[in-house]
């Protein structure tokens, strides 16, 4: 019923729009698109939730004390506008035992150990349809907030900003839209924020940076600028930009992440210029991957200085040039690519096989007497001068050849520039309406019941091919206990499907190199569990039901 009405309220608004749609749209698109009209019709007028909200609220029942009274506005608010619950999660959302609620865990308040409060909800792989109602910022003493793989759709509110003591924010594998949701800039104590496989865009603020936060996902949306420069100020363990539009140079402040970064994914992008010598700093990082953009020049020498990386991605972009010695006899590397390329040389410990603890891929270079090589008619034009250098000295000798310019010569990264913004308030509900549709029409990845997985840190046991699948693992809820705050070990491992298989490109006379296919390999990286929050009377909830997972990868492209 209440599904219904709110389609006919969009209806009555939006009547041009989705009469010309309508003939285009599924009932499971014509339902999202009523499920965020609903969400707009009842935003405040600046969108925040006023601080005098609670007492104008009449409430029917009588609550232990007034921070539960809060959270029973808030979760009445929310099961209002739930359209879809097929498991009947939410069934015993009644009454004021708010305690008592499925997924909602409650536990003594921080300041005071005779107040009883709501501390966490973890609705994780629900399959429940809706949106966030702005009473949520009403949970203002919850740390956890676990809403991953449910089919939730529309804008994060602002009022989300008023939630202090959230320590775990997940809202992954669901329909979000809109510019990045900055309400978790102003959450103080932050330390993990999944955002993945949403269909937010636009450009990521500089702030985001400047939080003291451990893991940060953002892979698997539509974000389309530049990366911010200071992104060495972050001191985040895993941080994970793969299939997005991202642009630009990867900014050199990425050398002052050295202590506390453990992977880095750039997966997917369109990000060029040349590699940044700068990551050769990263000593303790054991994940770097770079593949799938445009970057171009040489490998940097400083390479060398990744002394625990374990899992080394620079295929698929436009690097030449010479792959040393030093960078293959990395001390702890046990997988790396640099394949479709326009490498002409390679030190002998980067000849695939030559070594039996380490997979390597050399496939689709400039490289002489190794097989599956591009030949000089299907090199790039610039590199393809190097390489006929390279095949010929021994020949015709260097002088007698002329080369205009050398083979690292490729176009530059270009300088940053502002991006346009317009705040979501200042959007036309017509335009929000329509990126509904293109939220629902995309590739959004599959809503399973099952827990599933991340890409994680290669093995060092893993050694029989080139870009194996990974899974990648966020942390579990907090376990409760009376203080002091507890974060458990990891979830155990679930193995994603085989990446897909690559072929080598067709052959196309003076082109750029090939493309990367639709499809790209499920990327890895493990997230290790956030560190305990700042107060060490922290008192979460237990884990209850299922075990915490973030998203699961989809069968389609992308992580």
């Amino acid at each position: 019923m209440q599904g219904s009405s709110c389609f006919i309220l969009s209806l009555l608004l939006f009547s041009p729009i989705v009469s010309s749609l309508s003939s285009a749209l599924s009932d499971e698109e014509a339902s999202v698109i009523a499920i965020a009209e609903g969400q707009f019709s009842t935003l405040p007028e600046n969108g925040d939730l006023p601080d005098d909200f609670e007492f104008n609220v009449d409430v029917k029942v009588e609550c232990p004390n007034p921070r539960l009274r809060r959270a029973y506005i808030a979760l009445q608010a929310w099961k209002n506008a739930i359209h879809s619950d097929p498991s009947n999660f939410t069934g015993n959302w009644e009454g004021p035992d708010v305690c008592s609620y499925n997924g909602v865990f409650c536990a003594t308040a921080l300041d005071d150990p005779n107040t009883t409060v709501v501390a966490g909800v973890d609705l994780n792989h629900a399959d429940i349809a809706g949106y966030l109602p702005v009473e949520l910022g009403l949970l203002k003493d919850v740390a956890l907030l676990h809403l991953n793989s449910n089919r939730f759709c529309g804008i994060v509110p602002k009022s989300l900003s008023k939630l202090a003591l959230l320590h775990e924010l997940d809202i992954s594998n669901n329909r979000f839209v809109g510019p990045f949701p900055k309400s978790v800039l102003s959450m103080p104590r932050l330390k993990y924020l999944d955002i993945r496989f949403n269909n937010f865009e636009g450009e990521l603020p500089p702030r985001l940076f400047d939080k003291d936060l451990d893991a940060l996902f953002l892979n698997n949306n539509w974000f389309n600028s530049y990366i911010p420069e200071n992104l060495g100020k972050s001191p985040v363990s895993v941080v994970v930009f793969a299939n997005n539009k991202f642009k630009g140079c990867i900014p050199s402040s990425i050398g002052n992440m050295t202590n506390t970064l453990d992977e880095i994914i750039f997966l997917k992008n369109e990000l060029s210029g040349c590699l940044p010598s700068e990551i050769g700093q990263l000593r303790n990082t054991t994940v770097v991957d770079v593949s799938f953009n445009s970057f171009s020049g040489i490998l940097p020498r400083t390479f060398s200085g990744l002394e625990k990386v374990e899992f080394l991605d620079l295929s698929h972009n436009m690097l030449t040039g010479f792959v040393s010695d030093a960078v293959c006899q990395l001390p702890s590397l046990s997988n790396f690519s640099f394949a479709y390329n326009y490498f002409n040389g390679e030190g002998k410990p980067c000849v695939p096989n030559s070594r039996k603890d380490i997979a390597v891929d050399d496939t689709s270079n400039c490289l002489p007497d190794r097989p599956k090589q591009k030949v000089p008619e299907r090199m790039h034009p610039v590199v393809r001068q190097a390489v006929i250098v390279f095949f010929s000295k021994a020949h015709v000798g260097a002088s007698k050849l002329r080369i205009k310019k050398p083979c690292w010569e490729f176009k530059p990264c270009q300088k940053p520039t502002a991006l346009n913004r317009s705040p979501i308030t200042n959007r036309t509900h017509q335009s929000l309406i329509l990126r509904i549709v293109k939220a629902t029409t995309s590739n959004q990845p599959p809503h399973l019941h099952r827990s599933p997985p991340h890409p994680s840190i290669f093995s060092h046991t893993t050694t029989s091919r080139v870009n194996p699948t990974r899974s990648i693992y966020s942390p579990p809820p907090p376990v409760l206990h009376s203080p002091p705050l507890v974060v458990h070990s990891p979830p155990p491992v679930v193995h994603s499907p085989p990446p897909p298989t690559y072929f080598p490109p067709q052959p196309v006379v003076h082109s750029p190199p090939p493309p990367p296919r639709d499809y790209s390999p499920p990327l890895p990286v493990s997230s290790p569990p956030p560190p305990p929050p700042p107060y060490q009377d922290v008192v979460l909830p237990p884990t209850i039901g299922a075990v915490y997972a973030s998203p699961p990868p989809p069968i389609f492209p992308g992580y």
